[in-house]
């Protein structure tokens, strides 16, 4: 009897989806510069915000545009008409208080449908808003990031959801004569408006003045760069910016002109990946955007895990450690399995590598769902580049091509050290840092490109057309004190995939040493199951037992063995039980690491690395 068995994941079919061809236009340069564009124009694209919202409310009134889960579990829908009648009367309100960009509106809390209602409301009137990571908020203990952007910005109005949940930082960072806006408990010994008083008198004329008057050079938001590199800076989004950038992604992801996107979605507004490519794309595509309660942490997932259960999604969008996490609900549920395949056209990752065996068991789900692959993407942008600069609109097989110059987009790759550096120019570039001309100065070229701090590789050097791969940041790489380059970036991904999935993150230290060593941030969780231990021993615990040490150990000598020179080798690791500081800069609030920040405050640590006579904490890849 013959057995149907299913395709292995690389030889099944590809499920079919229209995307863009983005093919490159190269210019080399004697000097060894590079510029690329892409071959195809970029396409007409909105004015302002306010346009695509009043075009699918006039022809899909009744499409639901926004839903977010009740206190009963309900999701709770607002239509295209509901929001844009909702917009027109909190534009109203905010007009009466004489916001402006001198006094814009500021966003303390994440992703809900009041948030996204005063947003569209302040881009429709001309009001610039600000959403702030709520990390600055809930996670630090001194509010020091969160005083300095009240300060950069002077508002006039600071918002968020609960006053009881943000009221120590509303007390620290706020002053008595900035309106406080909440959804529910209001400040009890402070006047605080609540959001539903908002949406009040309704003033046709006066809104329709200021809408009329919001064009593509009128600053729509300011959005903070996450602290990676430092001090997190205050990024001018202009509406010229985000709806380029939403015509840049039809040359990508050209299917979404076709199939009004459906998304299931949590990444934060504060950041430009859920608030400018992932909401802008459902705003102006006319699809219907379903706010994720859930995030990649344990009590997050099983939350992502019931919405994705009730929505089926066309797009995925997620972090790698989002996938990482979701893996094994997927693999439980085949109800949750069947509906979140079920009408998926594309998986996209971005704000870190994904790494292989998360790329690889993705796709053997699908197959063994499906009998297809669904295509996985990713892209390349910033803060300051609205997000989307280059995209990858074909199957590459493995993780890591972020593809080419999107339409529209000028790429120059300049000689830096051995690498090639990327600086971008074209009309979803910001203008500059709000109230910084120092950082905006310093952050542009003397022919206008955006220096975005990453180096790019061809992913083959005979034909530009198969893309490009992430090949560092430019400011984390350094020389050992033999004069050799180490390339932090593709290092740093090396290692992370090979202690998989025991290690978080990882910091690599040797600047004028004569090898690499490196602080480790362990997976507590995994280790912790590894070491066999319960929810009572601590981090300090787990990291001492026998069988994490040996296991960290056995890989950290698999891994110098392979390694080809000393710009490569890793040669000794301690494990951190403390995690990253928010507050010492050591992390940014979407949680990726300032390797600078960590080596400075853990100075200790790394000279116990460098040791002569190493302390029982090192791991040494010669024992």
């Amino acid at each position: 009897m013959q057995v149907n068995r299913p395709l292995a994941a690389p030889d099944a079919p590809l499920r079919s989806v229209k995307l863009g061809a983005l093919d490159a236009v190269v210019d080399r340069r004697p000097d060894g510069t590079i510029y690329l564009r892409s071959a195809q124009p970029l396409g007409i694209y909105h004015d302002s915000i306010a346009e695509p919202l009043e075009h699918w409310a006039r022809v899909a009134p009744d499409r639901v545009y926004l839903a977010q889960r009740d206190a009963d579990g309900h999701w709770r829908k607002l239509t295209y008409a509901e929001v844009l009648e909702k917009v027109r009367r909190i534009a109203a309100a905010l007009l009466r208080r004489g916001l402006s960009p001198e006094r814009p509106i500021v966003v303390l809390s994440g992703n809900d449908i009041e948030h996204a209602l005063l947003a569209l409301a302040s881009m429709y009137a001309g009001i610039p808003y600000a959403p702030v990571s709520p990390a600055y908020s809930l996670m630090s203990s001194d509010f020091g990031k969160l005083r300095m952007i009240v300060e950069l910005l002077t508002p006039g109005m600071v918002f968020a959801a609960d006053g009881l949940a943000f009221g120590k930082a509303l007390y620290a960072t706020i002053s008595d004569d900035i309106e406080l806006v909440v959804t529910c408990n209001p400040l009890g010994d402070r006047p605080t408006t609540v959001f539903a008083d908002l949406v009040g008198a309704a003033d046709k004329n006066g809104v329709a003045a200021a809408r009329a008057a919001v064009g593509p050079d009128t600053i729509a938001k300011f959005l903070f760069t996450s602290g990676s590199t430092g001090t997190p800076k205050g990024v001018i989004n202009t509406h010229r910016m985000l709806l380029s950038n939403q015509a840049m992604l039809h040359g990508s992801l050209a299917f979404v002109k076709d199939e009004p996107p459906v998304l299931v979605d949590w990444l934060p507004w504060s950041h430009t990946f859920g608030s400018n490519h992932n909401f802008n794309l459902v705003l102006v595509n006319g699809g219907s955007l379903y706010i994720d309660d859930g995030n990649p942490t344990p009590p997050g997932v099983p939350k992502t895990a019931r919405n994705l259960r009730d929505i089926a999604p066309t797009i995925y969008f997620n972090v790698p450690k989002g996938y990482e996490a979701l893996i094994p609900h997927l693999r439980a549920d085949d109800t949750l399995r069947r509906n979140f395949f079920s009408r998926l056209d594309v998986l996209f990752y971005a704000g870190a590598g994904l790494n292989q065996a998360t790329y690889d068991e993705m796709n053997e789900i699908a197959v063994e769902t499906t009998g297809e692959r669904v295509i996985f993407l990713s892209s390349l942008g910033s803060t300051e580049t609205a997000p989307a600069a280059l995209a990858c609109t074909f199957d590459f097989g493995r993780p890591g091509n972020i593809g080419l110059p999107c339409a529209g987009v000028e790429l120059k790759l300049v000689p830096n050290a051995g690498k090639l550096e990327a600086r971008l120019r074209g009309p979803h570039i910001t203008p500059g840092y709000w109230r910084q001309d120092n950082h905006t100065q310093a952050a542009f070229d003397d022919e206008g490109f955006y220096r975005i701090g990453d180096a790019l590789k061809f992913a083959d050097p005979d034909d530009p057309n198969k893309g490009l791969i992430f090949d560092g940041r430019i400011a984390e790489d350094y020389k050992l004190s033999t004069g050799t380059w180490v390339s932090v970036g593709p290092l740093r991904g090396r290692f992370i995939d090979h202690f998989a999935p025991y290690v978080r993150d990882v910091v690599l230290a040797g600047a004028d040493r004569d090898f690499i060593g490196a602080l480790v941030f362990p997976d507590i969780e995994a280790c912790r199951k590894l070491a066999g231990l319960g929810p009572e021993a601590t981090a300090a615990d787990i990291i001492a037992a026998p069988t994490v040490r040996l296991l960290f150990a056995e890989r950290l000598f698999t891994l110098a063995a392979q390694a080809k020179g000393s710009s490569t080798r890793v040669e000794r690791l301690i494990l951190m039980a403390e995690p990253p500081s928010l507050d010492k800069g050591e992390a940014t609030d979407k949680g990726s690491i300032n390797q600078r920040a960590v080596l400075a405050s853990r100075a200790a640590l790394v000279n116990e690395l460098y040791a002569d006579t190493p302390s029982p904490g090192v791991i040494r890849s010669d024992s």
